[in-house]
């Protein structure tokens, strides 16, 4: 019979708590998953799985992995491609994503110092090196199928920036022929490109575009073209826009094996969410929504290349492996039906639908760490093929996220996750309510989903509480709350964690004279904002924050160079509203200790905001910190500042 040990239980004040979770168990050294593929030219019936994982112990290089599933069915024998000084990591839009792609045995990746485009036909060759070494040329997002013998892919051209012919890098789409290395121009003309996808057939390509001031998740369209069997040329007499335009987004294209193009989209509609369409290819509009519902997206917004949230069956036209509903979902297109595929896992990311009947994706859970894994929809059976950490020897201690709508300024709502103090060995004393840690993420445009953040179980465990807050702006929530933060920014987030918590403290929930705020990034200048122009918390901790939206905006890549445009206003035309929101003009109104976390090499937020803003509290003479990270940005400096706070 099972025995029930019994667990003493301390009265002892909030915050005080002693936690089996370490400062050492936030910043320890686990990988992070990046994108899993099978080769493009077998479509995974050969078994292998290919995957990209970001090492710490390695300073932070990215490796390519493979497994034989046909061999290695019940063990995780694994197979390192790249090694030493070689690192898979994509520069293009700065944040790049998904460094590589395998195409007949052979893989092609992106490697981060020189972001040269190199090959390497197996895991004990050289990789060598295949686009010219001065051009300043970055790529992203390849693909290709069974029919043919080149690639397609994002590339990012940085050299007419340096030889005088352009103000900004010019971004296109080519091919890259797989036997001779040869590149060849498919289209260009507008500032962006994501997602070029070839069908099955090879005769057809679709891709993403969209201009400045937009961002990929605001205005953007969906062309397709017939290209030239060589892929050395669209046919430009072809060319024809599917869908977007003004008010309309599109992202992550897809075609069916019997060559039909689907999409995902939404329209500036009060309630329209991101749904999955099935494209009118006359280029009419006449647009079938194959899988939505009111209060669910699918997708997230792309700051990365290539997170595909649906993938089709190669074998089976009516068959879409999808992210939905916190779950993962096999859709039958011609009925509708969607079937719930039982993982244990709440997010799903990177699907890949193999030719040999099983799913991939890389998944998260609520109470487990991020895996790789490989799923028979007909079996229902799933095998991990990768984690990034060992699962957690005890769960009694893990606060599960809760979701909460609270109300805020303008007679809005705005959404959050709260985390209650958390240990099986601790409760608080009669009449005491708990610290709390408002979390404020990045991006702005990005969702904080309910997965297992070590960083929020490290201060649940010692009886401090966490709110995460997907503050409007955010996604996850339909377009009109992904456009609310227009021209609000620096308003609207800071209004939305101030409710956040005061709505905690209205409830009973925490202790209204122990609030605490921190995030990261774009989540940083909401922190220091808050801290500036409201009288609400008593500390902050700032992550790559921007101090001076003026200085943003002067000096950003391409990718986010007019992102403020919608965010704030105009610039320099509108400049006002920006010295008006920026923390580091007010330096005055800032009367409470702060923390800055930097990275020295940060392109997204340059270290000399973050140093104003602490050499002016300094200089004021309030409690304050900064630490440096040498070789560190915003994108991947994570796990040193974990470790640090």
């Amino acid at each position: 019979p099972d025995v029930m040990l019994s667990v003493k239980v301390t009265a002892a004040p909030y915050g005080s708590w002693h936690s089996p979770v370490a400062a050492t168990d936030v910043a320890k050294e686990t990988i992070r998953l990046d994108v899993v593929r099978v080769d493009a030219a077998t479509l995974g019936k050969d078994g292998l799985v290919y995957w990209s994982e970001l090492r710490p112990w390695e300073a932070g290089s990215i490796r390519v992995c493979s497994t034989d599933t046909a061999k290695n069915e019940n063990d995780s024998d694994t197979t390192q491609w790249t090694k030493g000084d070689y690192n898979v990591r994509t520069s293009v839009h700065e944040y790049g994503g998904a460094g590589f792609f395998v195409h007949a045995g052979t893989i092609f990746f992106s490697n981060f110092d020189d972001q040269q485009l190199y090959k390497q036909t197996a895991p004990d060759a050289e990789p060598i090196p295949i686009s010219p070494p001065d051009s300043k040329w970055r790529f992203a997002d390849y693909h290709s199928v069974p029919a043919r013998r080149f690639i397609v892919t994002v590339r990012e051209d940085h050299g007419v920036v340096l030889t005088g012919k352009a103000t900004e890098p010019e971004n296109t789409v080519v091919s890259v022929n797989t036997d001779s290395n040869e590149q060849s121009v498919l289209v260009r003309g507008s500032d962006f490109y994501q997602w070029p996808r070839l069908s099955y057939d090879g005769k057809r390509l679709a891709w993403i575009q969209w201009k400045h001031p937009n961002m990929p998740w605001d205005d953007t369209e969906l062309w397709m073209a017939q290209i030239f069997e060589d892929g050395t040329s669209i046919i430009e007499s072809s060319l024809v826009k599917i869908a977007g335009g003004e008010g309309v987004n599109v992202i992550q294209p897809c075609w069916s094996p019997d060559g039909d193009l689907f999409f995902i989209s939404d329209s500036a509609a009060s309630d329209s969410y991101w749904s999955l369409y099935r494209a009118d290819m006359s280029g009419l509009g006449g647009h079938c929504k194959v899988l939505g519902e009111h209060g669910h997206e699918i997708g997230s917004p792309p700051w990365f290349f290539n997170e595909a949230a649906y993938a089709f069956n190669p074998e089976n036209s009516k068959e879409i492996a999808v992210a939905f509903k916190q779950n993962l979902q096999l859709l039958n297109t011609d009925t509708g039906k969607l079937t719930v595929i039982p993982t244990n896992f709440c997010g799903h990311s990177f699907i890949v639908f193999s030719a040999d009947g099983h799913i991939l994706t890389i998944s998260y859970g609520v109470t487990d760490f991020p895996c790789i894994l490989r799923i028979n929809p007909a079996t229902g059976k799933v095998d991990e093929i990768c984690r990034s950490s060992k699962p957690i020897s005890s769960l009694d201690n893990i606060s599960i996220a809760e979701e909460i709508t609270f109300e805020t300024t303008d007679g809005d709502h705005a959404h959050a996750f709260y985390y209650k103090p958390t240990n099986r060995e601790f409760k608080g004393p009669v009449g005491e309510k708990p610290p709390l840690m408002v979390r404020i993420h990045g991006g702005p445009t990005a969702q904080m989903p309910p997965f297992l953040n070590m960083e929020y179980q490290y201060f649940t465990t010692r009886g401090v509480a966490v709110l995460d807050v997907n503050y409007r702006g955010g996604t996850g929530y339909g377009r009109q709350y992904r456009d609310k933060l227009r021209k609000k920014w620096g308003v609207y987030d800071v209004d939305d964690a101030v409710h956040g918590a005061m709505h905690l403290v209205k409830v009973g929930e925490v202790d209204g004279d122990r609030l605490t705020i921190s995030g990261g990034s774009a989540g940083g200048f909401t922190v220091l904002a808050a801290l500036t122009f409201k009288d609400v918390f008593k500390a902050g901790c700032s992550q790559f924050g921007v101090s001076d939206l003026g200085t943003l905006a002067e000096d950003t890549h391409k990718f986010e160079s007019r992102y403020l445009d919608r965010l704030v206003g105009l610039y320099p035309e509108e400049k006002s509203i920006y010295d008006e929101r920026s923390p580091i003009k007010h330096i005055d109104k800032l009367s409470c200790p702060v923390i800055f976390f930097q990275g020295a090499e940060d392109k997204i937020v340059p270290p000399d905001q973050s140093e104003l803003m602490f050499n002016a509290l300094k200089s004021k003479g309030i409690a304050t910190a900064y630490v440096l990270f040498a070789r560190m940005s915003v994108l991947f400096g994570v796990r040193e500042v974990r470790g640090s706070s």
